[in-house]
């Protein structure tokens, strides 16, 4: 079974957002061992950094605005890539600020989800629906239509 992580700054403070990553893990556990890793909020990202960095497992995918932008089925096929070399995939989410350009520096693959800037507590339940996604994709199954 794959092992997925997810690292990211700060705690989700909205219910209704825990409930919506709660729902994607429970999911996601069908495909994939999934973990997510809270780190504490620094002051700056560079405060943050040396935390992320010690939390890096595997594939690194850093989520941050000047990435690359992927279709679904293109993530999908990027996460099975990894799979079928039998690795593991961390996500990383800095905090409201970013990611240091040390912990950029760490990534194999830099991801942008969009131009647009969208809260990191948001960003968690987005990157869980695609990592369901993408194991649906690669499944076959026909959520993703």
């Amino acid at each position: 079974m794959q092992k997925i992580n997810i690292v990211c700054v700060g705690k989700i403070k909205e219910g209704f957002y825990r409930e919506a990553v709660g729902e994607y893990l429970k999911r996601l556990s069908r495909f994939a061992k999934t973990e997510i890793k809270e780190l504490a909020e620094g002051r700056t990202v560079e405060d943050e950094a040396p935390a992320i960095i010690r939390a890096l497992k595997g594939f690194v995918v850093a989520l941050c605005v000047e990435g690359r932008e992927l279709s679904s089925e293109a993530l999908a096929a990027e996460m099975k890539a990894v799979a079928d070399r039998g690795g593991e995939i961390t996500f990383v989410i800095g905090s409201s600020c970013g990611l240091s350009d040390a912990v950029k520096a760490k990534a194999d693959f830099r991801l942008s989800f969009s131009k647009m800037t969208f809260p990191h507590q948001l960003m968690r339940v987005i990157l869980c629906e695609q990592i369901y996604r993408a194991f649906m994709i690669n499944s076959g199954s026909e959520y993703h239509k």
